[in-house]
């Protein structure tokens, strides 16, 4: 690419960009209740994408090696109890992150 279509890429993924930052406000504005299915798919697609990132996660464990799994059954316990205890997304995400990188380098 040369320089003139690269600044053209970049300027289309910017607006791209505030396109979607930008747009749910001035579709959904305070003046009209917002739709059921909207609050539904708010309330509904964060627990889908995290049992959907879940599965794909674990899809290739091999059950029958050496390990057993063990390193990403301590890691989802790990990010299961950071959760509880906090209540929070961040926490979770990097102990259990932490946790598994930790055990599949020094452990297993």
């Amino acid at each position: 690419m040369n320089l003139t279509e690269q600044i053209i890429v970049i300027a289309l993924c910017a607006f791209a960009t505030m396109l979607t930052r930008f747009l749910p406000f001035l579709v959904f504005s305070d003046k009209r209740p917002t739709p059921k299915y909207i609050s539904y798919l708010g309330k509904a697609l964060p627990a889908a994408s995290f049992a959907m990132l879940i599965v794909y996660s674990l899809r290739n464990i091999d059950l029958s090696g050496g390990s057993f799994a063990i390193a990403e059954v301590l890691a989802i316990i790990v990010t299961c109890a950071l959760y509880f205890w906090k209540r929070q997304m961040l926490l979770p995400i990097a102990g259990g992150t932490l946790t598994y990188m930790l055990l599949v380098q020094l452990v297993f």
